[in-house]
């Protein structure tokens, strides 16, 4: 196996398959820490049972979708309330957009033909395909994954359109004390790569950092020293939103690719 990472120091900011990734590092020739920056995730389900009773009263005009885990979970929450079908006829009767082939896949499963897909599995991709459409006066249903997309809400609102977000899941953020260590160790140069799998693990990072006024210390360690690494698109795209352009994703969007494209980077 190849040893590009000798010597490296690494982060990764995940809460899963961490062991995985840290074997990965080590194999390789690298020392792996484990800051996790996703914090504690639990299911909104009687708030969630409340909003889809809400809208099999009064419809929408459109549903935005953005991961297909949320959108199979709120119709399991659906189902158990017994309004899965009359939930199912609003979505046939609403035009329908996406973002993300697993979300896709589970409208398809669903029978149910979107008008609109991102062109390039990022929220500005959608924002894109979306800005094409007219949302004065319309009523449009957002689901998110436990974190706001400010981007496309913001479209939307700009838009004029009446903005109802379904959060099923909620997401605590995580331990002060590591936001505070993982912080340090980036700002003082003490790592040589930061690992996010998921958007939210940058929002978290950088949320504390403005709240400790170190946002700009921040984005200079990554833009002069620390490589930000992401595992896909959307976690990019939410590094990118800090204004950090030096980027490395891999091809496949998976952990295991994640750390094999970052070893071959290190190598170079």
């Amino acid at each position: 196996m190849s040893r590009g990472l000798e010597e490296k120091r690494m982060i990764v900011t995940a809460s899963r398959k961490t062991e995985e990734m840290v074997t990965l590092v080590e194999k390789q020739g690298g020392a792996c820490l484990v800051r996790p920056m996703q914090g504690t995730v639990f299911l909104a389900e009687k708030e969630m049972e409340l909003q889809i009773q809400r809208l099999v009263e009064v419809g929408a005009d459109w549903f935005i979708f953005t991961t297909g885990m949320g959108l199979d979970t709120l119709l399991q929450i659906a189902e158990k309330i017994e309004m899965k079908e009359r939930f199912l006829d609003r979505l046939r009767e609403a035009k329908v957009a996406y973002r993300g082939y697993k979300t896709y896949a589970a409208l398809k499963s669903l029978g149910i033909t979107p008008v609109i897909a991102d062109n390039d599995g990022t929220t500005r991709g959608l924002v894109k395909a979306l800005e094409a459409y007219p949302f004065g006066q319309q009523r449009v249903v957002v689901q998110l994954h436990g974190d706001a997309a400010p981007q496309l809400t913001e479209f939307l609102q700009r838009s004029g359109a009446e903005v109802i977000e379904l959060l099923p899941y909620r997401h605590i953020a995580p331990d002060q004390e590591i936001a505070e260590k993982l912080l340090q160790e980036i700002t003082q140069g003490l790592v040589d790569a930061v690992c996010f799998t998921t958007a939210l693990q940058v929002q978290n990072l950088f949320s504390y950092a403005r709240e400790k006024n170190k946002q700009l210390e921040l984005v200079q360690a990554f833009v002069e020293q620390v490589l930000a690494v992401a595992v896909g698109k959307i976690t990019a795209e939410a590094i990118e939103a800090e204004g950090i352009e030096r980027i490395l994703v891999p091809e496949h969007e998976r952990m295991g690719a994640m750390i094999i494209a970052l070893s071959q980077y290190m190598d170079k």
